[in-house]
């Protein structure tokens, strides 16, 4: 994928497009973006699935440490707000983590967002991990998303494989992971996610569509 804002993309032709870019924000913009959030420090996998057939469409981390940061390989969500360096993404407060989800989380797509507890030490080796990657090609998004994840203590299991469904089915398995499911009306593209949140509609989102469930 190539990176844009909250709702998912337009099906094969974007989500499958999971393409290596070399975007690299300056130091001081990346500074003045850092999010440190209240919640516990956490690793959460974020897995976009089809429907009705299941398929998986991508794989990205929402990793909860000294700062909250996504960690999206090959993805296609951007913001202007929002600065990237190769497939992480700084500064992702509680909107902009509903943006991401809300373009991805559509009629045909809904998200996964399965969430491990961890030490804050493990949390931001999973940023480093993260960080350390480089921008992923086009596909890569499971693949890149297991490897981060093997060099993290307590996921050395996760496997590496190009299916992001399998990769799932890993990450369910380890102790404590809590699980909701997001889903969205909104009709198979993003053009109207991404002109909601780039004309400044940030606050108050969660009186729009996008339904969060447990499981």
């Amino acid at each position: 994928m190539q990176r844009r804002s909250f709702i998912a993309l337009a099906l094969p032709a974007a989500l499958a497009a999971c393409g290596a870019d070399n975007k690299w924000a300056d130091d001081a913009t990346v500074r003045a973006a850092r999010y440190h959030s209240d919640d516990p420090p956490s690793i959460s996998l974020l897995t976009v699935i089809g429907i009705p057939r299941g398929e998986g469409g991508h794989s990205a981390l929402m990793i909860n440490g000294s700062q909250r940061v996504i960690y999206d390989p090959a993805g296609s969500w951007e913001h202007p707000r929002i600065p990237e360096r190769h497939d992480v993404l700084y500064g992702i407060t509680d909107n902009f983590l509903h943006f991401y989800i809300d373009y991805h989380a559509r009629s045909t797509y809904w998200v996964a967002q399965d969430t491990v507890p961890v030490s804050l030490a493990v949390a931001d080796a999973a940023i480093r991990s993260a960080e350390g990657e480089g921008p992923s090609n086009k596909s890569f998004c499971a693949v890149n998303t297991g490897r981060v994840l093997r060099r993290v203590p307590g996921f050395e299991g996760a496997p590496t494989g190009f299916s992001p469904l399998k990769l799932r089915a890993w990450f369910l398995t380890l102790p404590g992971v809590v699980s909701h499911r997001y889903q969205d009306g909104d009709p198979a593209n993003n053009h109207d996610v991404l002109l909601r949140q780039k004309d400044g509609s940030i606050e108050g989102y969660e009186r729009g569509r996008l339904v969060r469930r447990p499981g």
